[in-house]
């Protein structure tokens, strides 16, 4: 059950994943209820962009078992992936095509028709500042102009589960803002936002859980004053360092700078 009472719309059960001779998850445990805004985070290489994957059919060979809205996603079955959504951090837009022409084609591939999706993602993109890049060819768009196409993509089918993969890269602090009321109000309809970001202020101000991953295994789960008073320390960053092991940034950084006053001496 989901901390409200709720079946969980995610239940991942001892899931392991191995490539090579390399375990990248190592037994993983989780369940998200509805309306819960999951921070799943970690060092690079601890399993968060895997897990994601899994859970959306993109990867198989793992053992365990994932459930998503109460079903077994190994049954082969893929109707579940028109009630999910997935903003990935880097994505191939196909930059010959307009926004327009972008999104009716997304729209389509989860069941919208042309005049829906058109209709839906200009007046999505006008909202996001977009309106007159609507009928502008993708490979035109600055990096912020392309993370609004991505995230209006990802939502346009109005899915009840939504992936996000540093979904804030490259947006202004006015359009930060506003995705982040977004998810918010999405989150009280009780759509459920999965969401792996390396910012850690940003996860720790949107997150009303924070999943902690480390070596393939989750080393955290709670909310953020949770993992507070457990570690005693004062933000999602301290938290991050002591349960990963890594401590060493000061140093590193300050060995760096060393590096170059010493170039500049020379």
């Amino acid at each position: 059950m989901s901390g409200d009472g709720r079946e969980p719309v995610i239940r991942l059960s001892d899931v392991w994943m191995k490539y090579g001779d390399r375990y990248v998850l190592r037994g993983i445990n989780l369940e998200v209820g509805p309306g819960q805004i999951v921070g799943y985070i970690g060092p690079n290489g601890a399993g968060k962009s895997t897990t994601v994957k899994l859970m959306l059919g993109l990867v198989q060979g793992y053992s365990g078992r994932i459930e998503i809205f109460g079903r077994d996603i190994a049954d082969g079955d893929p109707a579940y992936k028109r009630r999910i959504g997935y903003v990935p951090e880097i994505a191939e837009l196909y930059e010959s095509l307009t926004a327009r022409e972008y999104l009716v084609f997304i729209g389509g591939l989860y069941g919208l028709s042309r005049e829906e999706a058109e209709d839906r993602g200009r007046r999505l993109l006008k909202l996001l500042g977009l309106e007159g890049a609507f009928q502008s060819v993708i490979g035109s768009f600055s990096k912020g102009m392309r993370q609004k196409v991505l995230l209006v993509s990802g939502m346009l089918h109005d899915p009840d589960i939504l992936f996000l993969d540093e979904p804030l890269s490259g947006l202004d602090a006015n359009s930060v803002m506003v995705v982040k009321e977004i998810l918010a109000g999405l989150a009280a309809e009780g759509k459920t936002i999965f969401y792996s970001s390396h910012i850690m202020d940003v996860v720790e101000k949107i997150s009303s859980r924070i999943v902690l991953i480390a070596e393939g295994g989750i080393v955290a789960d709670g909310t953020f004053e949770e993992l507070q008073a457990r570690s005693a320390q004062g933000s999602l960053e301290g938290i991050f360092n002591q349960l990963t092991g890594f401590d060493r940034h000061r140093e590193i950084a300050s060995e760096f700078i060393s590096v170059l006053r010493e170039g500049a001496r020379t």
